[in-house]
């Protein structure tokens, strides 16, 4: 049912999550925009949010270094708090996408009916270029018709990857501790996939 939901999910959810997570949603408004609708119902149409596979950091604000790179980009950070990964979130989500492969397989672990919509960030981002946008459903940005392309979009996606793993180079560097050179380096990598995940959205 719609809105389409993206859970992100990252080690504790301060860093390349909470990126994602508003990244995506940023996307999505620019996108609405290019479309002369009103991006203030980019939520309707899609949903983004994250948690972490550790609860270490439960309530927390988003690193700074991290918040910087939303808000540089044109994003908010209002509202965030770090929160722990549960089943539950898992079940609510037409697609999650890990930081890592090792948090992709922790994710599958938890919930091994969501393999097949649960990938590492930079391996969607690859698979997104094989898949034949013509033969997704409707553009029209409703969120019935973002809902069922969406759905469509990730079942092309796993279609696309059948028989290959992810590679090392998709996984998302953890930044945590760095200078603001490396997460900005990981909002770039992020925006790799996240843009063109709103494109074919919302084309």
């Amino acid at each position: 049912m719609p809105p389409f939901t993206v859970l992100h999910v990252c080690m504790g959810n301060i860093c390349r999550s909470p990126m994602a997570e508003r990244l995506l949603a940023l996307a999505v408004r620019e996108r609405l925009t290019r479309r002369a609708q009103d991006p203030a119902g980019a939520e309707e149409l899609v949903h983004s949010h994250s948690a972490g596979t550790g609860g270490w950091h439960a309530g927390e604000e988003m690193n700074p270094p991290a918040a910087r790179q939303v808000t540089g980009r044109g994003g908010d950070v209002e509202g965030f708090a770090a929160r722990k990964l549960r089943s539950d979130h898992i079940d609510a989500a037409d697609l999650v996408l890990t930081a890592t492969a090792d948090q992709q397989e922790y994710v599958v672990a938890l919930r091994p009916d969501a393999a097949a919509r649960t990938f590492v960030l930079g391996e969607f981002g690859r698979l997104l270029a094989a898949v034949d946008a013509a033969g997704l459903p409707s553009d029209e940005a409703t969120p019935e018709a973002v809902y069922a392309r969406g759905v469509a979009l990730v079942a092309a996606a796993h279609d696309a990857r059948l028989g290959a793993s992810a590679l090392p180079t998709d996984d998302l560097d953890d930044p945590w501790g760095r200078g603001d050179q490396c997460f900005n380096r990981v909002a770039d990598e992020i925006e790799e996939t996240v843009h063109p995940l709103a494109g074919a959205l919302l084309p």
